[in-house]
This record gives structure tokens, C-alpha cells and sequence, in this order.
């Protein structure tokens, strides 16, 4: 299917897409509840490790001498080091170095990336439908930001730190849109798990080189927000199981085909489900009752979602 002729939303499309914004909502939550215990790029290191073992049952053969992954090896490079080492690192430094609200904040601005990369590097038309879906995506999370009160966002101060944020959306906007593509030996593409262990593979090449890097900077300059080595826990272990088999796995095998169905514009708006899936995380696992602004987000988001992908 070529980039500009996405398929229509279908509910098993529609399934793929929101499965990934809830995962990584939770993925949120837990990384920034794990920042006081494990550096940030150590703990993207760790994640991956964890998914690249649970991966080899799976599609170990593509890691063989003779595989045909070793004549696409820069594709899979290039991929590994947007998706795997590039987005999670960023994410998760934003996540030490900012407030959840601006993390948050910054994400939803990924439809506006993804058009406007889609445009400059694919040659892929922005429609006034898409346009009018930003602004409605946009709204939603802005209520949901904001808990009804638009006073809040105005009185929001970005920091320095945003821009890590800022950073790892343009860079999932890159990575999305080069999935389309579909560059890949046919043995591989056709093969989820192959697919995605070979983005591991290369991607763990370019974090461990980043994660030495990472305890280099903490054995000189520690910095005064971060753990300067790994406080293990049963709750750490926990999480960094979690992360590697739902945000990791689960979401990435969701998202890529969901992607392909729908085009990585559409697929874009589904991002902004994030923040709403975690304030509601937040208010279950906080014992607080949904506000009706968690309900008007929720239609302004669909709203986005449905216009954007609107057949012309």
C-alpha cells in the first residue's frame, strides 16, 4: 500500500492504533515513577535488553549468518536508532528533566510532525481535513491538561527541558513515516517479530553505546535530579517487565501495522489518546472519580481522529 493511499478506518484498524496510546500512557506513568530509581538512558538500555530476550524465541533466524537482514542492515540501523535508542531515550530524559504536564504538552504537537514531515521528506499532501483535526486533537488534550480550566495552560511555563520532548516527536514522526516505506527483505516485513527484532538488534547497538555515555556523565558530573546508579526493587524489576513487553512489543507490533493500514498522518492523531489514558490511569489508580472534562477530551480527540481521516 503506497503512503498516499491509506486504507479507511475499520474497528480492526481503529484496535491496533488505540492499544499503543494506552500502553504507552502507562508507560508514562511508570517511567516517570522509576526516575528516582534508574538513570533514564540506562533504564531505555534495560527495557530493550529485556524485549530482545523475549523477542529471540520468536524470530531468533533473522539474527543468523546468511539472513537476509544483513543486506538491509542500514535501514535497520537507521530504524534502531530513531525508534529504539532515539525516542525512548529522549522520552524518558524529558521525563526527568521536565513536569508530566509539559511532557505532555509538548507530545501532543506529534499530528503537526507528522504532517509536517510527511511533507517535506514523502512528498505527502496536507488536507484541510487534517489541518482541522490538529486543531480539534489539540483541543482535546488541552482540556485534559488544563481539567477544564484554561487558565491553568496559560499560566504554563515551558523549561529547557521540553525540548527532549520536543525532540523525541520529531523523531517518532521520522520513524513512522519510514515505515511506510516497507524497504525491507519481504522475509522480514512479512514476519512482525523479525521485524521488530531486528530494530532491537540494531537499535541496542546505538543505547549501549549511549548508555556508557550516560554513567561516563554520572561518574564526572552527576547531576543533582537523577540517581547516580540502579536502586533495585521488586517494584523496578516490575516495571522494566512491563516496558518491555507491553510499550515495547505489544504497542511497536500495533503501531507498525496500524501505520501501514492507515497512514502514518491518521495514525498520528491516535498519539493524543496518551494523555487522556493516563490522567484516567491517574485517577483510578489515585481512587479519583472521571471529570466530565475527561469525557469532553475524549469526543474532541475522536473528533480529530474521524475528520483527519475522513475519505475526500
Amino acid at each position: 500500500m503506497s503512503r498516499s493511499a491509506a486504507a479507511p478506518l475499520t474497528p480492526s484498524t481503529v484496535g491496533l492504533l488505540i492499544l499503543p496510546p494506552l500502553l504507552w500512557a502507562g508507560n508514562a506513568v511508570v517511567g516517570r515513577l522509576a526516575a528516582a530509581w534508574i538513570p533514564p538512558i540506562t533504564f531505555n538500555w534495560l527495557r530493550w535488553v529485556l524485549a530482545f530476550v523475549l523477542l529471540l524465541p520468536l524470530a531468533g533466524w533473522v539474527l543468523r549468518p546468511g539472513s537476509p537482514l544483513w543486506g538491509a542492515w542500514r535501514r535497520f540501523t537507521l530504524l534502531g536508532l530513531l525508534a529504539i535508542a532515539g525516542y525512548n531515550m529522549l522520552q524518558y530524559l524529558a521525563l526527568h528533566t521536565s513536569s508530566a504536564l509539559n511532557v505532555t504538552l509538548v507530545a501532543s504537537s506529534m499530528p503537526v510532525w507528522m504532517m509536517l514531515v510527511g511533507r517535506l521528506f514523502f512528498r505527502a499532501p496536507v488536507l484541510g481535513r487534517q489541518l482541522l483535526g490538529a486543531v480539534l486533537s489539540l483541543g482535546g488534550v488541552g482540556v485534559v491538561l488544563s481539567h477544564g480550566e484554561w487558565q491553568r495552560l496559560l499560566a504554563l511555563r515551558l523549561v529547557p527541558g521540553d525540548a527532549w520532548m520536543l525532540a523525541a516527536a520529531l523523531t517518532w514522526a521520522c520513524y513512522s513515516w519510514l515505515l511506510t516505506r516497507r524497504a525491507e527483505p519481504a522475509e522480514i516485513r512479512n514476519d512482525w517479530a523479525a521485524f521488530l527484532l531486528a530494530q532491537t538488534a540494531f537499535g541496542l547497538v546505538s543505547a549501549s553505546a549511549l548508555t556508557g555515555l550516560e554513567w561516563l556523565w554520572l561518574s564526572i558530573a552527576p547531576p543533582a535530579n537523577m540517581p547516580t546508579h540502579i536502586h533495585w526493587s521488586p517494584t523496578l524489576a516490575a516495571i522494566l517487565l512491563f516496558v518491555a513487553v507491553g510499550p515495547s512489543i505489544i504497542a511497536y507490533r500495533c503501531w507498525g501495522e496500524g501505520v501501514q493500514r492507515a497512514g502514518p498522518t491518521v495514525a498520528g492523531f491516535f498519539t493524543n489518546l496518551t494523555p487522556l489514558f493516563a490522567a484516567l490511569m491517574s485517577s483510578v489508580w489515585l481512587g479519583e472519580t472521571p471529570e466530565l472534562y475527561h469525557a469532553l477530551a475524549f469526543v474532541l480527540i475522536v473528533a480529530g481522529i474521524v475528520v483527519s481521516s475522513r475519505r475526500g
